[in-house]
């Protein structure tokens, strides 16, 4: 099979990134459309650093939030966001359909990471698979442009693909800083 149809945590397990016991195995059973309703394995990649994670909510947007102790302590802080970009933007395909992607957000709109979970890209394998596409994100402020061949990385043979997955992670990520984060934050 060329590409991730499917798979989940494709581009993660080729790389070493995921666990063993990890959500997402064989016999673990989807719930919401997802495999996990609070996939924290994935949460910590995004925020290593995060002592706790909250699931979504019933806000809008649905977003996960990473905390910096347990929620229930009076001195935990949220430390960022994570969110899974069909919830917020399910219009939005690539070439062949949606591409579900983990996105991760700090305090400041800056982007903590992306996992592509799964697609039915038919050149997803070597354009939004490889670790490489999810690592250019890192550090992104939701003020930039997110735009193939600017500051995102253009792929030939993949330019559809490249393009909505640039954008769905630009659209949600602003949609949760709107929602969670004051203007003056956002660096």
């Amino acid at each position: 099979m060329r590409c991730c149809r499917y798979r989940p945590f494709a581009a993660a397990a080729a790389c070493g990134l995921l666990a063993a016991g990890a959500p997402g195995e064989a016999g673990q059973q989807r719930a919401a459309g997802f495999i996990d309703p609070l996939p924290v394995a994935r949460l910590k990649l995004l925020f290593p650093s995060a002592a706790a994670f909250a699931p979504r909510g019933t806000a809008d947007p649905l977003y996960f939030t990473a905390f910096d102790a347990e929620p229930s302590t009076p001195r935990a802080r949220p430390i960022g966001y994570a969110f899974w970009t069909p919830d917020l933007v399910p219009e939005q395909l690539g070439y062949h359909g949606h591409i579900h992607m983990l996105i991760g957000m700090d305090t400041a709109g800056r982007l903590t990471g992306v996992i592509v979970d799964r697609h039915t890209e038919p050149y997803g394998d070597f354009s939004i698979e490889p670790p490489a596409f999810g690592a250019q994100f890192k550090g992104k402020s939701v003020r930039d442009r997110f735009e193939a061949g600017a500051d995102v990385d253009a792929v030939s043979r993949a330019t559809i693909t490249i393009r909505a997955a640039a954008r769905e992670i630009r659209d949600s990520a602003r949609m949760v800083a709107r929602a969670v984060l004051s203007p003056s934050a956002v660096r």
